[in-house]
């Protein structure tokens, strides 16, 4: 199950997505980077898939090849914004 980057609701994702689809709740791209699951913020060009090419616009559709439904967030798990601080401080 993958979720929309944007409106963090669930995307049902059967196969590769055509460029123009979008999702059905906000309107945003469906084929992104920020979707996919080889996104990884911290990997070299954001991307976990060394032969893609760059993408600057994470969040835009694209003509990646490599794209596998995936990423997005969980819909049912809230990120907590202090978690890295709360860790940082930990005892």
């Amino acid at each position: 199950m993958t979720a929309c980057f944007h409106c963090e609701k669930e995307l049902k994702i059967t196969g590769k997505p055509g460029r123009g689809e979008s999702c059905p709740r906000c309107g945003s791209d469906v084929l992104v980077c920020l979707n996919c699951r080889f996104y990884d913020a911290e990997a070299y060009n954001e991307c976990r898939e060394p032969a893609a090419d760059r993408v600057v616009d994470k969040d835009k559709a694209n003509f990646c090849e490599f794209f596998e439904p995936g990423g997005g967030r969980d819909p049912g798990k809230k990120e907590d914004p202090l978690k890295d601080l709360k860790n940082l401080f930990k005892s």
